[in-house]
């Protein structure tokens, strides 16, 4: 199908450079940086490094009760705040 795009100059070059190069039609260096580029943009970015996993063991709490830990943290923390202004004269 015939089109009309507007291409950088530098990317016009790079294209016709490696159409030379390759000696083939312009038309299909076109074509196929456009696909491969169209294709990698579908994929889901891999990651360059594989992340290493820990097993960190149980954890020390009951996690099913995290709601009740923070609110005994928080009212831990209430207490020493006013604990703290009562000291001061």
């Amino acid at each position: 199908m015939r089109t009309t795009i507007d291409i950088d100059a530098h990317i016009l070059k790079r294209l016709r450079s490696e159409a030379a190069k390759r000696s083939v039609p312009f038309k299909e260096v076109v074509a196929g940086a456009l696909r491969r580029g169209l294709e990698s943009a579908a994929k889901p970015a891999a990651s360059s490094m594989p992340l290493p996993a820990y097993d960190m063991g149980e954890p020390l709490i009951n996690l099913d009760k995290a709601r009740h830990l923070a609110a005994a943290l928080d009212d831990d923390d209430v207490l020493r705040k006013l604990a703290s202004r009562q000291q001061r004269p």
